[in-house]
């Protein structure tokens, strides 16, 4: 490494390919690092300089959430290198240096993290240093979209029902009929109600979607009690639209059918409580 280079290798093994490499700047990242280096760049990571980053391809990036801004400016990059399948996460900008690499590798602690992320190991509170090494060790799953259900078995009932906390109800199947209940993370509009007819689960929790104009994010909760099915709706200001864990675990019911009435589930309750109920009941 020369006196000018911008980056500094801070973890090497001889078993892997690529390293983990501290700099003070997303722009710093280059070719050198496509495919095979976890880079600590303390930058913020909003869109651009994530395009930056994305336009090397590392195989995972580590940055600084500065505050995380309006409308979550500073971190905003992390969910358009998720959508190019890069592994990323931010540190609380308060556990660092801005600008300072090093630094940040050797004291900073995870606030966010992108999916692909998560699906490494990497979560809030763990060091910059933990995570950027799950980072190097673990790959997440490449497949397509549709294949990458998250089915989560959060509770089973004695006689071998489930609740499923999974991202969309889309992912409901036939095994889920008449026995398990569905955490799912998409809202009940209209859209939502040929998958609830199509798996027909014991109980679903849903998103209200922010409730939308007339209630339309929650239209498909009455559509639905016409044909047995009994559900609620979270609070979409609570939980977080697209991942199920954050609907079963921060989930909070909005509004409720009657038949979901029926068996305890009322506003205010959490998510958790509601699959238990609908789930024993």
């Amino acid at each position: 490494m020369n006196s000018e280079d911008k980056q500094t290798v801070v973890f090497q093994d001889s078993s892997w390919t690529g390293s983990i490499i501290a700099m003070d700047s997303a722009y710093d990242v280059d070719q050198r690092n496509t495919e095979i280096d976890v880079c600590v760049n303390a930058s913020y990571c909003g869109v651009l300089p994530a395009r930056f980053i994305a336009e090397h391809a590392p195989r995972a990036a580590i940055g600084m959430d500065c505050g995380i801004g309006p409308e979550g400016s500073a971190i905003a990059g992390l969910w358009y290198l998720e959508a190019l399948a890069i592994p990323a996460a931010v540190a609380d900008v308060m556990t660092a240096h801005l600008g300072n690499g090093v630094h940040l590798y050797e004291n900073g602690i995870i606030s966010f993290a992108n999916q692909p992320a998560i699906d490494c190991g990497v979560g809030p509170g763990m060091s910059v240093k933990d995570a950027a090494l799950l980072l190097l060790e673990q790959k997440p799953q490449q497949a397509r979209a549709s294949e990458i259900t998250n089915r989560t078995v959060m509770e089973t009932s004695p006689d071998g029902r489930h609740v499923i906390a999974t991202d969309s109800i889309a992912f409901g199947t036939d095994e889920d009929t008449d026995t398990n209940v569905l955490v799912t993370a998409g809202h009940t509009g209209r859209s939502a109600v040929p998958y609830l007819l199509k798996c027909k689960p014991r109980g679903f929790i849903c998103s209200d979607g922010g409730r939308g104009m007339d209630d339309s994010g929650m239209a498909g909760l009455y559509i639905v009690e016409e044909e047995g099915l009994a559900g609620a709706t979270v609070d979409a200001t609570k939980a977080r639209m697209g991942n199920g864990l954050s609907h079963y675990h921060d989930g909070i019911i909005s509004a409720v059918n009657s038949l979901a009435e029926n068996k305890g589930v009322s506003l205010g309750m959490t998510a958790q409580e509601a699959a238990s109920l609908l789930l024993i009941k």
